[in-house]
C-alpha cells in the first residue's frame, strides 16, 4: 500500500527506535493538559510493559499538576534532568516547539522522538512522527501502542481515555472522528471506568475554582460586535479566591460558547516559577474563520486551527490592541479595528 504522506514510515522508525532502545526519559509541554499528561502516562506504561527503563520529566514550575488529573499514576515523575540523560532516548510528546517547552533541558538526550499532533510543530526531534490528523497526541500513542503488541492495561486506558476525551472537549470539538470513537470504544472494553473518570475531571470542584470562575467571568469584555470575548485574572485574583494556576481551567470554554464570539480569550497572570508576572494568553476559534494558532504564533506560541496560546510581558491594554487587530486582520481584510463594546 502506498504511503504518500510517509506516515507508517515514519511511525516504523519509532517503532524500531523504541524497540532496540533501553533507557528513556519522557517529556511534554509546558503547563502541562490532559492530552500531554495522558500521553506522559500512557507512553510510560507501555515502555514499562517491554522491559524498558523509563522516567518521566516535568519541571518543578509546572507542578502540581491540575487537581482533575492527579489520579494519573505519576509515581515515577522526576523534576530534574537524570544524570545520565546523554544515555537516554527523549520522547517529547504533544509539544509543538521545544524552545517552549520547560522540557528543554532534556534536548541533550542520544535520541530525540518527537510525537505530536500539532499542525505548527517545528520538528525538533532526530526523529519526528508528527500526525496533525490525528484527534490527539494519545491517539499516536494508542498506535504505537497496537504495533508494538502491548495490551493496554487499566492505567494505560485510563490515561489515553483522559487524554482523548479532553483534547476532543468530551468529542464535541472539530478534531473528534471515527477513529476517536474507536479508540474509546476499545479503551472502555479495556476496562475504563467512565463515569468515574467524569466525575475526576468534571465534577467534585474545589469552592475556590468556582470562585476564581465568579471572578473570571464577572469581568467578561466584549469587543468588535462580540467577535472578541476576553476575561483576565490577575495575580490578586488567584490569591483573593485561594485559587491554584491550573484552577483556569475551563473558564475559556465559557467563554467560547457566548452567543457571536469568534474568539475567546483568557489572559490570567502567572503566580509561580520562573515565569511569574507573565501573562499566560489561552486563545479559542468558534469556526475556522479565524486561525487562532497564526495569532499565537506572531507573539512566540503555538497551538491547533481553532486553540492555541502564548504566554507575553504586554500589559493588559496593548495586548487586547494587539487581539483586535489580528482578528480583523482575518475576518476584515484591510479594514479599520471597531471601537471596543461596552464591557458586559
Amino acid at each position: 500500500m502506498s504511503d504518500p504522506s510517509g506516515v507508517a514510515a515514519r511511525r516504523e522508525q519509532v517503532v524500531q527506535r523504541i524497540l532496540g532502545d533501553e533507557r528513556f526519559a519522557l517529556a511534554t509541554h509546558e503547563s502541562p493538559d490532559g492530552d500531554a499528561l495522558g500521553s506522559l502516562v500512557a507512553m510510560r506504561g507501555l515502555l514499562a510493559a517491554l522491559g524498558k527503563d523509563v522516567v518521566m520529566f516535568i519541571a518543578p514550575e509546572d507542578l502540581p499538576v491540575p487537581r482533575e488529573y492527579r489520579a494519573l499514576s505519576l509515581e515515577q515523575l522526576i523534576s530534574a534532568p537524570p544524570a545520565d540523560i546523554s544515555q537516554r532516548t527523549v520522547i517529547f510528546l504533544d509539544c509543538g516547539n521545544i524552545d517552549r517547552s520547560s522540557a528543554r533541558v532534556l534536548r541533550d538526550g542520544a535520541h530525540l522522538i518527537n510525537l505530536d499532533h500539532h499542525h505548527d510543530n517545528t520538528r525538533f526531534g532526530t526523529l519526528n512522527y508528527v500526525v496533525p490528523e490525528a484527534s490527539c497526541t494519545a491517539e499516536i500513542v494508542w498506535d504505537l501502542m497496537h504495533h508494538l503488541n502491548v495490551e493496554p492495561t487499566p492505567e494505560i486506558a485510563q490515561a489515553l481515555y483522559i487524554a482523548l476525551i479532553t483534547d476532543t472537549g468530551r468529542f464535541m470539538y472539530e478534531n473528534t472522528g471515527p477513529r476517536a470513537h474507536r479508540m474509546a470504544a476499545e479503551l472502555i472494553e479495556a476496562g475504563v471506568d467512565v463515569p468515574g473518570v467524569y466525575r475526576q475531571l468534571y465534577e467534585e470542584l474545589p469552592p475556590a475554582k468556582l470562585a476564581l470562575y465568579a471572578l473570571a467571568l464577572g469581568r467578561l469584555q466584549r469587543f468588535d460586535c462580540g467577535e472578541l470575548t476576553l476575561a483576565s485574572l490577575s495575580a490578586e485574583d488567584f490569591e483573593r479566591a485561594e485559587a491554584e494556576d491550573a484552577y483556569s481551567e475551563g473558564i475559556i470554554d465559557q467563554l467560547r460558547a457566548v452567543e457571536g464570539t469568534k474568539v475567546a480569550v483568557l489572559v490570567r497572570e502567572l503566580t509561580t516559577g520562573d515565569r511569574k508576572g507573565q501573562r499566560k494568553v489561552s486563545l479559542r476559534a468558534t469556526d475556522d474563520d479565524v486561525d487562532v494558532s497564526a495569532i499565537a504564533r506572531a507573539q512566540g506560541g503555538g497551538g491547533h486551527r481553532r486553540a492555541a496560546g502564548f504566554s507575553t510581558g504586554l500589559e493588559l491594554d496593548e495586548l487586547i490592541t494587539f487581539l483586535r487587530a489580528a482578528i480583523a486582520a482575518q475576518l476584515h481584510v484591510a479594514s479599520d479595528v471597531r471601537p471596543a463594546a461596552t464591557p458586559a
